[in-house]
């Protein structure tokens, strides 16, 4: 049977619902960096940096984009075999996810993509299948309208005064 997938990600986790049939599977994906990137606000150390201690920021950036791309990695194999994908979700992290997607050149998806806020996790796989599951035609049988005839009203006649 065919498979579908939807998917609601942001910078920090990923809901993947699975549809195969009548049966949704829901799975989370949390984006883990690991190491925290920076010290909490306000602590410094006692003693000033020496030259090899200090990191530059190009290099926690490429550190941080390295595990996004780890990150999109596992929630695409999350959904492997689908034939249709539904991206959801607010922001940036959307679009980072398609051109992921889009270059790892998966063939045979259709990719749907809409931006939608928060959503719990049945909200989103209700979402999932209304956009999978095909338009219902009206079989209900169309009124025509019929025109309302026009009915002359007789006028009341004038009462003759009595002499």
């Amino acid at each position: 049977m065919a498979k579908q997938a939807g998917v609601w990600i942001d910078h920090k986790q990923a809901i993947v619902v699975l549809i195969t049939g009548k049966e949704k599977e829901i799975k989370k994906i949390t984006f883990d960096i690991g190491q925290p990137i920076r010290a909490v606000a306000g602590s410094r150390p006692t003693r000033p940096y020496k030259p090899g201690e200090f990191i530059a920021e190009d290099t926690l950036q490429r550190k941080l984009e390295n595990d996004r791309q780890n990150y999109y990695d596992d929630v695409i194999k999350s959904f492997r075999g689908a034939k249709g994908l539904l991206v959801l979700g607010p922001g940036e992290a959307k679009g980072e996810f398609v051109k992921r997607f889009r270059s790892k050149k998966l063939s045979g998806v259709t990719l749907d993509i809409e931006a939608v806020d928060k959503m719990t996790d049945r909200q989103i796989a209700a979402k999932v299948g209304e956009h999978f599951t095909p338009a219902k035609t009206k079989t209900t049988p169309t009124r025509r309208k019929v025109a309302k005839k026009k009915v002359a009203k007789a006028k009341p006649k004038k009462r003759q005064k009595k002499s």
